[in-house]
């Protein structure tokens, strides 16, 4: 594992305002989640700014960074330093030589900035979106249903920030059993996958499973997922029609929670 350093104290991930009710007319207090600015910086090169929960920054660091294929394993990063700044977080990398070439070939020496609804900010061009993605395996996979079911219904126990906010999106690693191994949270669904991905990269879990979102299956899940070699995606929303077209390429299986509470298999060939 990469040296870490951090400096400056770690930001709030959500913080209290008062409202009024139109219904019984009395004052009181909601949570509301932080977005907060990430910036990502490979030996000096700024590449891009992202809004994101300000928690699991080492998981998110790492998770992004094989994401983007800055590094293709922990090992490709040589220490990182995390910065909390007034403004937001500054996440410094060393990366290894090699992988400083291949990141200054590809032209990407720019500032990207993504909100927290967009997974997409570091394409260079449209053209990336309708490039193939490789097979995660020969073919798809089929999980029980008890599976699918037990793991919806413990996802929220382990969404500390959405209990309280009720605004957070989560990305969780489940067992074939349904057993949910660890999950991770932000306001940008595409970044708590990438929270969840660096944290199983450090933790060295197996891909023998599926992903659990919490919100709907959009391209950009689909597309880290294949990269991840992530198999199956069970999404508590609808998918849409462009994640169903990559991951019959990538051969991940979706599966979604319908209007009742249950869960369907969604038919990638469209």
């Amino acid at each position: 594992m990469f040296p870490i350093t951090v400096i400056g104290n770690p930001h709030d991930c959500d913080t209290k305002i008062s409202v009024h009710s139109l219904d019984t007319d009395k004052n009181g207090l909601w949570y509301i989640p932080k977005e907060t600015p990430i910036a990502f910086v490979y030996n000096r090169r700024n590449y891009a700014v992202m809004l994101a929960t300000p928690a699991d920054m080492t998981d998110f660091a790492l998770g992004f960074s094989l994401s983007e294929k800055i590094v293709k394993n922990p090992e490709d990063i040589k220490a990182l330093e995390v910065r909390h700044t007034d403004k937001g977080i500054e996440l410094h990398f060393k990366i290894t030589a090699k992988r400083l070439e291949a990141f200054d070939i590809r032209a990407r020496r720019r500032n990207l900035i993504g909100t927290a609804g967009c997974g997409i900010c570091g394409l260079e061009n449209a053209d990336a979106l309708f490039s193939s993605l490789s097979p995660v395996r020969s073919t798809p996979i089929n999980i029980e249903k008890q599976a699918l079911e037990r793991a919806m219904q413990h996802i929220k126990k382990l969404q500390p920030i959405n209990v309280r906010t009720k605004s957070v999106h989560g990305a969780a690693w489940v067992n074939m059993d349904g057993h949910i191994r660890m999950a991770r949270e932000d306001v940008g669904r595409h970044n708590a996958l990438d929270k969840l991905i660096g944290a199983m990269a450090i933790d060295g879990l197996e891909k023998s499973g599926f992903l659990l979102i919490s919100s709907r299956c959009s391209f950009e899940i689909v597309d880290k997922a294949a990269r991840a070699k992530i198999p199956a995606i069970l999404s508590l929303s609808g998918p849409t029609h462009l994640a169903l077209q990559k991951a019959h390429q990538a051969h991940i299986t979706i599966y979604a929670r319908d209007k009742i509470g249950g869960v369907k298999r969604v038919n990638t060939n469209v």
